[in-house]
């Protein structure tokens, strides 16, 4: 294990930014594992010990990292293509591929995922081509060795995955053929297949084979580098899977696709009409944590696993959903049919249905003490398969009274945004209170950059309804940043800049993580919830690595000093 994760009593800096945004010196036109070896020798020599992104497991077609296609599977599109990365790819291959994808302006502006994925599914035929032409014999007993050892989900995956292949990458699984809807029958279609459709089938799945041995050993290497240079790589566990995921189709006992997991409405996420009234419906299906109980829930330890072979800290997400989940009785794609509803008509519709928490609400002492021993119970078992100070859990939202204490019981840091850590009077906590073992941010993927909130408050200066508590919100932020002495209302400024990368770095926290954005004093914003089409998930930061330390000089100065100021660095 690295030394790192086995001693929280040392305070830490990192950053946190979507491997997508990031651009490495021979980008292809989203940041992948070749880029991510060089953004931890940049972290590293800027003093920040944590770089934390965000999921890379396979996804569905709206490219979002938390709607998966498969948990266990890695995203190809965070694949090096270049010949030191991928066994097969040849020099004059790889030049030849990026000058027929028009390389360079798929890594001049945001991620294009459509066009990324075209380039990188054409490079990976020509290096399987010649792989399997060319390759030694030790290299075909690691690929078979892979196969072997991942059998526990591989096997059902490649052939979902090659099914999907098969039906010209439709997400749908309805929309199959009938003999595609479950694993049973599909082996059978298998069986049957014959001359050429037999040939294009075994090259189908020989593909995907060969892309997923690919990605192990590129991740094993990304988790050697980290591991050389002592820093920890952060990881993500998403909430859900996608209701039509190689896990759903394998597994379909596992999981209540009944209904569809969300959030409650919330004052965050006011900008979408729909989560504003009813709440964010994600669309993943529940766990049935009482059948994945029968194999001592056999595929999550399996999910970890494969994730500790690569990260060395995991960011659990939506942690509150392990005790208690909100969800809804209808799917996303109906969101907008039930936005003008009565909750009596929107009951008339379902059949009496609402979305409501599951397993229920908080309403008694009965369920609250069900609920809470639930979560308990799931998070001793994460804890199992992933040891002492590798968890963090996401645990934002509308917390229930019991979460917070179980996750300090099972020593399992949480997080803290200064902006909503409050003490009982209302005030802002000060930073120098939160418990050591947590986890320190003023944004996640899902918020605003800090300097949007602040241009926000600003804007909010010149009305005067809204004059008072927009000053308040500018004066506290800066006395929580140890910068009591600036006169507010005030435009975003270097100033301001270095009280945000001090303030947070000040906490008693274990970690002290900056989004990147927020790092560099930029308004890009990754994802808005309940928000459709490319403004999520395409944002790249300005300019590649290589070039950050004098695209972004003056920041990295005020970076240096408050790592220098905080003790962190």
């Amino acid at each position: 294990m690295n030394a790192f994760v086995a001693d929280p009593s040392i305070r830490h800096a990192g950053l946190l930014t979507p491997l997508s945004a990031i651009r490495g010196s021979r980008d292809s036109g989203t940041g992948d594992t070749e880029a991510l070896v060089e953004l931890a020798h940049w972290a590293a020599s800027k003093g920040l010990r944590v770089v934390q992104i965000l999921p890379v497991n396979e996804t569905c077609a709206d490219h979002s990292p938390y709607n998966l296609l498969s948990a266990m599977a890695w995203e190809p599109s965070t694949l090096s293509i270049s010949p030191e990365w991928l066994p097969g790819m040849t020099p004059a291959q790889w030049t030849k591929c990026l000058k027929k994808h028009g390389v360079e302006e798929l890594s001049s502006g945001p991620v294009r995922h459509a066009a990324v994925q075209a380039l990188k599914a054409e490079a990976f035929a020509l290096a399987e081509a010649a792989f399997f032409k060319d390759a030694e014999a030790a290299a075909l007993a690691d690929l078979d060795a892979f196969r072997t050892r991942e059998a526990d989900w591989i096997e059902d995956y490649l052939v979902f995955r090659s099914l999907r292949t098969w039906n010209g990458e439709h997400d749908v699984v309805p929309d199959w053929p009938v003999a595609h809807h479950t694993p049973a029958a599909a082996r059978e279609w298998i069986r049957g297949l014959g001359g050429s459709d037999r040939t294009r089938w075994e090259a189908v799945t020989r593909r995907h084979l060969f892309v997923q041995w690919t990605a192990a050993r590129q991740w094993e290497r990304v988790r050697a580098e980290f591991d050389r240079l002592g820093l920890a790589l952060m990881g993500d566990i998403p909430v859900g899977v996608s209701l039509y995921s190689a896990d759903v189709w394998a597994n379909p006992s596992l999981f209540d696709t009944g209904r569809s997991s969300g959030a409650p409405p919330e004052r965050v996420f006011k900008s979408d009409p729909f989560t504003e009234k009813w709440g964010q419906n994600w669309g993943f299906p529940l766990y049935d944590w009482s059948t994945m109980s029968r194999d001592n829930f056999a595929w999550w330890r399996l999910r970890l696993q494969a994730a500790r072979r690569v990260f060395h800290l995991l960011r659990v997400d939506h942690a509150l959903g392990f005790f208690r989940i909100y969800s809804f009785p209808w799917r996303p794609e109906e969101n907008a049919s039930f936005l003008e509803l009565t909750p009596e008509e929107a009951a008339a519709r379902t059949g009496g249905r609402l979305p409501a928490f599951v397993p229920g609400d908080d309403e008694t002492p009965e369920s609250r003490d069900r609920n809470e021993r639930l979560g308990e119970m799931l998070f001793r078992v994460l804890l199992e398969e992933t040891g002492d100070h590798r968890l963090v859990a996401e645990d934002l939202g509308q917390v229930a009274p019991y979460v917070r204490p179980v996750l300090e019981k099972l020593e399992i840091p949480g997080f803290k945004i200064p902006q909503w850590e409050r003490a009982e009077d209302g005030s802002m906590r000060a930073g120098d209170t939160y418990q050591r073992l947590s986890l320190a941010t003023f944004a996640t993927h899902d918020h605003p950059p800090i300097r949007l909130f602040w241009e926000d408050w600003e804007r909010e200066c010149e009305v005067p309804e809204t004059a008072a508590t927009a000053q308040t919100s500018m004066r506290e932020m800066m006395d929580f940043c140890g910068n009591r002495q600036l006169p507010v209302p005030c435009a975003y400024s270097a100033e301001v800049h270095a009280a945000f990368l001090h303030g947070l770095f000040a906490t008693n926290s274990w970690l002290a993580i900056h989004q990147i954005t927020d790092l560099f004093a930029l308004k890009d914003r990754f994802n808005v919830p309940g928000a459709v089409g490319d403004q999520n998930w395409t944002v790249r930061v300005p300019g590649t690595i290589a070039h950050w330390n004098r695209l972004f000089a003056p920041e990295l100065k005020r970076l240096a000093q408050a790592l220098k100021n905080s003790g962190r660095a």
